[in-house]
């Protein structure tokens, strides 16, 4: 009997340390968002969130991994600790046999991650150049987004589908350059296109650049 209660407090106290966790981050993005980075602090964040500012500097550390975790809550869509790569849109990806229509799938998912992280993808973008904090934050998107689209490129290089004499270095790079937020940026929020417009572009914007 103290096993299963020890047990049931462990469990009970990881949720609610995970929700801490959440609500942390959701008043980073909500102050973010209405007051930018440089003006919100973590003492307002705590405050935002109802929680302490030593239990947020315990759990992050700075502000500019609060800006990090923000950023990661957008691009998977919730705070299930499910990588990207292992989530199922990835998988169908994986799974579909046809490389133009593994490009679909993934230009229609990365449509959704860019609407739902553009925000906080151009605050730590452009706030880098006015806080050096940010700067290393920008640069592990940057890494992962490459190590990210090493992996794709591989994959869809050993379909045997893409064109003649492309090699994994160019693959990568051409899916690196339409992950940029530049992008969404340009033609979703400044000139309006529609989520499926947009997808498409993408699409047959990858399937052009790597297809015969």
């Amino acid at each position: 009997m103290t096993e299963v209660k020890r047990s049931y407090d462990a469990s009970g106290r990881r949720a609610r340390a995970r929700a801490r966790r959440l609500a942390v981050v959701l008043a980073a993005r909500d102050l973010f968002e209405r007051d930018g980075y440089r003006p919100t602090t973590i003492a307002a964040v705590a405050a935002h969130a109802g929680v302490s500012a030593e239990s947020v500097y315990k759990g992050f550390g700075t502000k500019a991994a609060l800006a990090k975790a923000v950023f990661d809550l957008a691009l998977a869509g919730d705070d299930e600790p499910v990588p990207v790569a292992e989530r199922p849109a990835t998988q169908a990806v994986r799974d579909e046999p046809d490389v133009r229509r593994k490009i679909a799938i993934f230009a229609e998912g990365l449509a959704y991650r860019q609407a739902r992280s553009a925000r906080v993808q151009i605050l730590i973008r452009d706030g880098r150049h006015v806080d050096d904090s940010l700067a290393p934050v920008w640069e592990t998107l940057r890494d992962e987004g490459l190590a990210g689209m090493t992996m794709l490129g591989r994959h869809l290089l050993e379909t045997g589908q893409l064109r003649a004499g492309i090699g994994l270095d160019e693959v990568r790079d051409l899916l690196w350059n339409y992950l940029a937020i530049d992008h969404y940026e340009r033609l979703v929020l400044s000139q309006g296109w529609a989520h499926e417009r947009y997808a498409r572009w993408l699409a047959g914007a990858i399937t052009g650049a790597l297809c015969p």
